[in-house]
């Protein structure tokens, strides 16, 4: 029987005092498809089967774009689950 692969990107974001509102931050990463949750990492987006580097990284560009002018930093980490 074949696992199905399923890769999660997992995103920290650091804010600033002088960025944008923690909600407005939320409201932008929501609207791409990630969900918060608590714990080590602030959000995680769940892909579909099939995805390979250049969608994780066009990806990551529209995450980029998203939060351009709101003073905050991220990070992206996906991995495949077994």
């Amino acid at each position: 029987m074949l696992k199905l692969r399923i890769m999660k990107s997992y995103l920290l974001v650091w804010f600033n005092s002088e960025g944008g509102r923690p909600s407005e931050v939320n409201r932008r990463l929501m609207s791409l498809g990630f969900k918060p949750m608590q714990g080590v990492y602030d959000y995680v987006y769940e892909w579909g089967s099939n995805t390979d580097v250049n969608e994780i990284l066009d990806f990551g560009d529209r995450i980029q774009l998203t939060l351009n002018g709101l003073g905050v930093m991220f990070k992206i980490e996906t991995i495949q689950n077994d």
